[in-house]
């Protein structure tokens, strides 16, 4: 398969495994709510989707992202040229002096790559991701998911009608659509699907009942089609009508189908009887809902005119320039997940995913959690989470949402233990590496930390040159023959004890795992 290559792609291919882990620094002050799950996070989203990792990795369902679509517009709030100082030292500092002869469009590769390989381990193996993005990288995006993803699980490619006017200042063509790209986590070996759309009530009323059939409202299907089951024929129903495919074409069924449908009232021949025969196909007979189609229009999903029209609604203001409607993150959200999963936006912008939740949970009664991260500062305190509280008061949402920051990294430059780590957060970064699986709270007793085929880990942490494991330790092991994984700053036991209570002992922190 043909591989993406551009400047940069060496020192960035591989940078998601040296991203520092960090913890997440809750602020009550700035959040909503008690408990609620929901998570609004500020900060550089590589290290936020690392940080998330211990807790989340294959357990979100579905992930919507709109990152920067690299216009090179750099006039409105949102910096659309991967140009930003923060994204200007990242490459500086992991792309080296190469970052220098960087196009837009290598810069734009090397910050998405990374994200989108943590991205891809954050999602469950039935899970799916939505990308907007507009022509100025598809192809690019195409490339890197196929890379990244694998081409096997690509899904489709949406075109969603985000305006409906028609731009006559327009250079060349007036731009009326972008497009949302679709990945599976694993279609082959999961049980990826897309779920039906809600019948709308447009949809029903095309289906009528004027001859009164007991079987309810109908609408009909012509018999003749671009391929059919049988060779071309010609056929004479009872009533005398004779029927034959057009020119070009072929029966959709065979003489024996038409047979059956003629004698259970079936064809509908009009009004008047001598109409061209057609077959009834009724309204209890269709699916509960609708496959989902590759275009969606400004009617079905909103456009960027509604999008900005609901931000008035919060605001006094529009103070984001390209919002999406909760209409469109709507309908992504009810074709890939359930009422109880968890959705995920790491370039959260105005926050219309977690708006598009809380608005679904009232709706039906569900229970989905959303995470949402942002960068910019301004953006994330003043928009994101803003445009949150304000809804949630306004439209009486049930749920809240806890704002975190990033903290610092886990390990200091000197490869420490940070002094404010507690022994929950160490003990699932710990769980996380060993097993990546993400660690079960509440079956923490003391230093066990928890078991994962047939192996127990333990942790002994409390204060600096205090965390010995000595004989004393022993008695706090489970009386099992599993092998017993000890973290601790020294170790007092002869080679003889380890071996015969099979205990693995692993040094804090030299021989914590670096994911």
């Amino acid at each position: 398969m043909p591989t993406l290559n551009w400047i940069g792609k060496e020192a960035v291919v591989n940078h998601d495994k040296e991203v520092p882990f960090r913890l997440l620094r809750k602020v009550k002050s700035a959040s909503v709510g008690d408990n609620s799950q929901n998570l609004i996070i500020h900060g550089d989203n590589l290290e936020a989707l690392k940080a998330l990792m211990p807790f989340y990795v294959g357990k979100i369902k579905c992930i919507y992202i709109d990152p920067p679509y690299n216009t090179g517009n750099e006039s409105w709030v949102y910096n659309d040229k991967v140009n930003s100082p923060k994204i200007k030292k990242w490459l500086g500092k992991v792309v080296g002096g190469e970052s220098e002869d960087l196009c837009r469009h290598d810069k734009w590769l090397c910050m998405m790559y990374p994200r989108l390989k943590l991205l891809r381990d954050l999602l469950r193996d039935d899970g799916a991701i939505f990308i907007s993005i507009d022509d100025n990288e598809h192809c690019n995006l195409k490339q890197a998911m196929d890379e990244i993803f694998g081409s096997a699980n690509f899904v489709s490619n949406i075109v969603w009608q985000k305006k409906y006017t028609q731009s006559n200042d327009a250079k060349y063509f007036s731009s009326t659509h972008d497009f949302i790209v679709c990945y599976a986590k694993n279609i082959e070996n999961s049980n990826f699907k897309i779920k039906l759309l809600e019948r709308t009530e447009e949809q029903n009323a095309r289906y009528k009942n004027p001859d009164n059939d007991p079987r309810g409202p109908w609408m009909t299907q012509p018999l003749h089609a671009k391929s059919g089951t049988d060779k071309t024929y010609t056929f004479t129903f009872k009533n005398g009508v004779t029927w034959k495919p057009p020119v070009g074409t072929f029966p959709r069924y065979s003489i024996e189908t038409l047979k059956r449908a003629e004698s259970t009232g079936e064809i509908w021949f009009g009004s008047n009887g001598t109409a061209v025969p057609r077959l009834k196909k009724y309204l209890n007979e269709m699916k509960d809902g609708v496959i989902p189609k590759t275009i969606w229009l400004y009617d079905e999903v909103g456009s960027n005119d509604d999008a900005k029209r609901e931000l008035k609604n919060i605001f006094s203001d529009n103070p984001f320039a390209t919002p999406k409607p909760t209409k469109l993150l709507k309908t992504i959200i009810k074709i890939s997940s359930n009422k109880d999963d968890i959705v995920l936006d790491s370039f959260a912008g105005s926050g219309t995913t977690g708006h598009a939740i809380l608005d679904l949970n009232k709706e039906d009664g569900g229970s989905r959690k959303f995470i949402l991260v942002e960068l910019e500062d301004q953006i994330a305190k003043n928009i994101t989470v803003e445009r949150m509280k304000r809804a949630i008061e306004k439209n009486g949402y049930k749920d809240g949402f806890e704002y975190c920051e990033l903290d610092k990294p886990l390990f200091d430059e000197q490869g420490q233990i940070e002094k404010t780590c507690e022994f929950d957060q160490f003990a699932t970064y710990i769980y996380f590496t060993e097993t990546q699986t993400n660690i079960d709270k509440n079956k923490i007793e003391n230093n066990f930390i928890g078991e994962h085929s047939d192996t127990e880990f333990y942790l002994i942490y409390k204060e600096k040159d205090k965390n010995i494991l000595t004989k004393f330790f022993l008695s706090k092991l489970h009386k099992t023959d599993n092998k017993k994984v000890v973290y601790a700053d020294k170790n007092y036991l002869d080679e003889d004890v380890l071996l015969k209570y099979n205990i693995v002992f692993k040094q804090i922190p030299y021989e914590v795992k670096v994911y």
